[in-house]
């Protein structure tokens, strides 16, 4: 449900802008991803900062927390297969921003050969606030 509403966000913006730059920062990329794969239409890129979108989410130390929060499981085959769209490389350009000492994801998880990679190093909370992330965030959007 959270897609669609924020699917019908983007139209509204690309509607008056053109395709947007979708820019999201753990699940927000995430999010970023899957709205890039249902309507490329809409999106210009993707950053993604923090999102372990490219492998399993028990390579993460919050997958229990999704589990719970959410009430999917992610052994359900529903689950298995949007993450693996998600996965999917992008049909535009995309750019991940990770970091190996994040903590709380798998920084090997959060980038893929099919896009740009930035390593930066961070924790995962206030990721988007260091210096080294708005920086690589600002080189991809100059792109």
């Amino acid at each position: 449900m959270e897609a669609e509403h924020l699917i019908a966000r983007i139209e509204a913006l690309a509607a008056h802008a053109g395709p947007v730059t979708l820019v999201g920062v753990s699940l927000g990329g995430i999010m970023a991803r899957l709205v890039a794969h249902r309507r490329p239409d809409l999106v210009r890129a993707v950053i993604t900062v923090s999102s372990p979108f490219a492998g399993s989410a028990r390579a993460t130390n919050v997958w229990r927390a999704f589990e719970w929060m959410t009430g999917e499981r992610l052994d359900d085959p529903a689950v298995i297969a949007r993450s693996a769209g998600i996965a999917a490389p992008l049909p535009i350009r995309s750019t991940a921003i990770w970091s190996r000492s994040d903590g709380l994801v798998n920084g090997f998880i959060c980038h893929d050969a099919a896009g740009a990679a930035v390593e930066v190093r961070s924790g995962h909370l206030g990721v988007q606030l260091k210096p080294a992330v708005l920086i690589a965030v600002a080189k991809a959007l100059a792109d």
